[in-house]
């Protein structure tokens, strides 16, 4: 009862999104599942398990499974969060995962493609469809095109809606996490391309009575394993795409292309809706091994 109480305020208060509130839940629900195996325990039960000692013992658990420490520290901030919300209801005196110390996880960089490499995709897209055009390579196409020029999120591409895009004032209107509303500026050629899409939707007559911008193959509203498998798709069979294919690397690629051009790191927060600069100031990571790599390169002594 009280977990079922905590995600709905995460619902309802911290609007969370669908996907955090359901990992929280596992996270609460496999703490529990290991204290109590045989059954649901009680709210007092629930209560009293919450120890340092025990936390502790979960992290221990949890390591010997095989639970890489990013798993680890995602299950303690889930159940942190969860403690908070006891204290904040008087029901605990303290947090007991304040005095358990955090796995440490190996930082890595967030994984892009360079921009001779996404021209190159955008090129042959195009004189694919151009050569056998059909209204799936155009769909998939302008899906690249969006995640990769705006920086948008899967889930902010799902809900899109085609009143999201204003053509005349060339940007998008996005909701991002914790219903933050945003807008992201398009450049014009851009904006020429997505209003060809729409012309194209309106030829289609498909039925979309909820006007979202993209629809599944089954003219379904669009998931999340959906947009993963149009950019694997898409990226598959071009060349200089050897690592991972994922929609959440058009959106670090945007932003080191960006900061590598000269924007400034305030901008690119509020494009890519980052709630704290510091999520956004990884990219310069980025930027600076791409220095350091075409500057070891150039190096007269660096090479014997």
């Amino acid at each position: 009862m009280l977990v079922d109480n905590f995600i709905e305020s995460l619902k309802v208060q911290k609007r969370y999104s669908p996907r955090t509130q359901a990992i929280y839940a596992e996270a609460l629900r496999d703490f529990y599942i290991y204290y109590f195996p045989n059954g649901e325990p009680s709210d007092s039960e629930s209560l009293e398990v919450l120890t340092a000692g025990n936390v502790r013992g979960f992290v221990a658990s949890s390591m010997d499974d095989g639970l890489s420490a990013r798993s680890v520290n995602l299950r303690l901030s889930a159940l942190s969060s969860f403690c908070k919300y006891l204290v904040k209801q008087q029901l605990l005196n303290a947090n007991p995962v304040t005095k358990v110390p955090r796995p440490k996880q190996e930082k890595r960089l967030p994984q892009f493609y360079t921009e001779g490499n996404l021209q190159n995709y955008f090129d042959q897209s195009l004189k694919d469809y151009l050569e056998n055009p059909s209204f799936q390579k155009l769909r998939n196409r302008t899906m690249m095109i969006i995640l990769y020029c705006t920086g948008m999120r899967r889930a902010e591409l799902c809900s899109l809606k085609v009143s999201a895009f204003d053509a005349q004032r060339h940007v998008f209107r996005v909701v991002g996490k914790g219903d933050k509303p945003r807008e992201i500026p398009v450049p014009a050629l851009i904006c020429e391309e997505i209003s060809i899409y729409l012309d194209c939707c309106k030829e289609q007559n498909l039925s979309n009575p909820e006007g979202l911008f993209f629809l599944t193959d089954t003219g379904k509203v669009p998931y999340l394993a959906f947009v993963n498998n149009v950019v694997k798709k898409e990226l598959s069979g071009v060349e200089g795409f050897t690592g991972k294919k994922a929609p959440h690397a058009l959106r670090h690629s945007l932003a080191t292309h960006l900061l590598n051009r000269g924007a400034d790191l305030m901008s690119i927060k509020e494009i890519l809706g980052h709630s704290s600069i510091a999520a956004t100031q990884i990219y310069t990571h980025n930027s600076f091994e791409q220095l350091k790599k075409t500057y070891l390169t150039a190096h007269p002594r660096a090479k014997k």
